[in-house]
């Protein structure tokens, strides 16, 4: 019998401290390496963006791979990526944790038009507004002073 899943999540993490590094103009060179991360493990990215100082990336997840092994794999890799290839002036790494939502194939195009449209978005609303936001929206539960 063959494994048959849908399974998509929206994954979000920033830059250590949220230090705003991440200058558009190497961007999509990130975005691309990443896509390779995910596409050898078998995961097809629907939509990657972010801005300054966080991503967000929207993923099918293969079912084979554990999520908080997957975003492991992903931050050190990238991390490597961006240091050998000084993409970002100043870059020291990933935060620690990661907010990751499950989604339905409802709201696929939603979802891959709200990525897309990261640099609008945050000339409105900051990283963290906008974190609380996506939390309370899941129903997840989270200490306020690992947010500031």
């Amino acid at each position: 019998m063959a494994t048959y899943t849908q399974i998509f999540y929206h994954i979000v993490y920033s830059t250590k401290y949220r230090n705003p590094y991440m200058d558009i103009s190497n961007r999509d060179l990130l975005f691309k390496f990443i896509w390779g991360v995910l596409n050898k493990k078998e995961c097809h990215l629907y939509r990657i963006n972010g801005v300054r100082d966080h991503i967000h990336l929207f993923t099918h997840l293969h079912p084979s791979i554990a999520l908080s092994d997957l975003v492991k794999d992903i931050k050190l890799a990238s991390s490597a990526f961006i240091k050998e290839q000084n993409l970002f002036k100043g870059f020291n790494g990933w935060q620690d944790g990661y907010s990751a939502f499950t989604h339905t194939v409802k709201e696929k195009h939603r979802l891959i038009e709200y990525i897309k449209n990261q640099e609008i978005h945050h000339k409105k609303v900051s990283y963290i507004s906008e974190l609380k936001t996506l939390l309370d929206e899941h129903g997840v539960r989270y200490n306020e002073k690992f947010l500031s």
